[in-house]
C-alpha cells in the first residue's frame, strides 16, 4: 500500500448548495483552515460576518493552502441581512451551537438542500441576535468534559454530517 499524491486521489470535485456565515470569526489560522476544509466539503460560499480579515496574511495563505483561490467568499457588517436574504432564497438557516433547543446533528432533518450553516467566533459563538432568526440550532454529541471545541473543528464535524445529508 502506497500513498496516493494531490493529483491521483480518487475524489471527485463536488458543490453543495450549502453557504457558511461566519459571525465574528478572527484569527488567521482559524481563517485559512476554515477556507480549506469548506473547500474540501464542497462549500458553495462563504460568508465572514462582523469580522476584520487581511487576505494577504502569511498565515492565512499558509493555511487555507490555496483553497481561498478555489471557493467564493464575500465580508459582510450585517448579519441579520445575510441570513435573511438567505432565507428569501430558500435556504434553510441552521446555528451550529449548543442552545436550549440545540438537536444533536446526527438527528438533524432538513426540508431542503439548500442549508446556510452558521458558525460563531471562539470566544462568543454566534451572536443572541443571529440566533434569534435561524431556522434551528444543532450541536455536535461530545463525551468529554470540554463544553466545547475548536470552531473549525466542529465545522468540519457538521459539514461531513450535512453533506451525507
Amino acid at each position: 500500500m502506497s500513498q496516493l499524491s494531490h493529483t491521483t486521489t480518487p475524489f471527485i470535485s463536488k458543490k453543495f448548495p450549502i453557504v457558511v456565515i461566519c459571525d465574528g470569526l478572527n484569527g488567521p489560522a482559524n481563517i485559512g483552515a476554515l477556507f480549506r476544509t469548506c473547500e474540501a466539503f464542497g462549500v458553495s460560499e462563504i460568508i465572514f460576518c462582523n469580522a476584520e480579515i487581511e487576505m494577504s496574511s502569511p498565515r492565512i495563505k499558509k493555511t487555507a493552502r490555496g483553497a481561498q483561490e478555489k471557493i467564493s467568499y464575500k465580508l459582510s457588517d450585517d448579519i441579520l441581512a445575510e441570513i435573511n436574504s438567505l432565507k428569501n432564497r430558500d435556504y434553510q438557516c441552521v446555528a451550529l451551537e449548543i442552545t436550549e433547543t440545540s438537536i444533536p446533528i446526527e438527528k438533524l432533518i432538513l426540508s431542503n438542500r439548500n442549508i446556510a450553516l452558521v458558525i460563531g467566533s471562539e470566544q462568543d459563538g454566534i451572536s443572541e441576535k443571529a440566533l434569534g432568526i435561524v431556522s434551528q440550532s444543532t450541536h455536535i454529541t461530545m463525551y468529554g468534559e470540554n463544553s466545547s471545541m475548536n470552531v473549525i473543528q466542529a465545522t468540519s464535524i457538521a459539514l461531513h454530517q450535512l453533506t451525507k445529508l
